[in-house]
């Protein structure tokens, strides 16, 4: 197997994902990724074992440059809060830039076979490990809660980036991705809740609620997560 670099494996790795946003990864033929690639089918085995392993690929080498973009975005903050929200418009951008890999990741990815499911998340905990390091910093110096658990602080901004990208991917990217930044980065740090609304009024007579009913453990928090 050649050496995964040089101008022709990009060059396949851009075609790959042209070709599954167009026909969708069950119908993105090896043969019709060599023709969008200008290479003879062969030529792409020389890379790729199979089909399953150039789509690992294609989200490895394009999650790598997401990656490599971020953290020179995070570089150059020096609050959380700017981390945060600097995080939040890379990640729209990047795939607001690439509307194809955004159909590949949030779609056909996902009907993908159940064995590549398994290596991507692998490769996403590196992805997921910059949201880490921005909550980590934020609760470290008193600027986000430090009674929230980390790790539920990180699935919920993914969560929501990934949901939003979705949408706008499903609505024919009708609306413009990136403009959702600083409201996606207003919902975490200020929420949903108007500062100006009137308080929570006491539970009515009758319907008393015991809120240790509803706490959950650190144990029990870590197994829902």
């Amino acid at each position: 197997m050649g050496r995964r670099t040089g101008d022709k494996y990009q060059t396949i790795i851009d075609a790959a994902i042209q070709v599954m946003a167009e026909h969708g990864y069950h119908d993105a033929q090896i043969s019709r990724i060599a023709q969008e690639a200008g290479v003879a089918p062969g030529t792409v085995y020389l890379y790729f074992k199979n089909k399953q392993d150039l789509m690992v690929c294609v989200f490895r080498e394009k999650l790598g440059e997401l990656m490599r973009d971020a953290d020179a975005r995070l570089a150059a903050a020096e609050d959380p809060r700017q981390k945060l929200e600097g995080f939040i418009r890379q990640h729209y951008e990047a795939l607001a830039g690439d509307p194809a890999f955004a159909v590949v990741t949030q779609v056909e990815m996902r009907q993908s076979d159940p064995a590549i499911r398994v290596q991507i998340s692998q490769i996403m905990k590196g992805y997921f490990a910059i949201i880490d390091r921005i909550v980590a910093e934020g609760q470290r110096e008193g600027v986000f809660r430090k009674d929230l658990n980390p790790r539920l602080v990180r699935n919920l901004i993914f969560g929501t980036l990934d949901q939003n990208v979705t949408a706008w991917v499903l609505s024919g990217r009708k609306q413009s991705l990136t403009a959702l930044s600083r409201a996606t980065y207003q919902l975490f740090t200020e929420g949903i809740v108007d500062p100006r609304a009137a308080p929570l009024s006491a539970a009515a007579p009758g319907r008393r609620t015991s809120h240790k009913a509803s706490e959950t453990t650190p144990r029990e928090e870590q197994r829902v997560l």
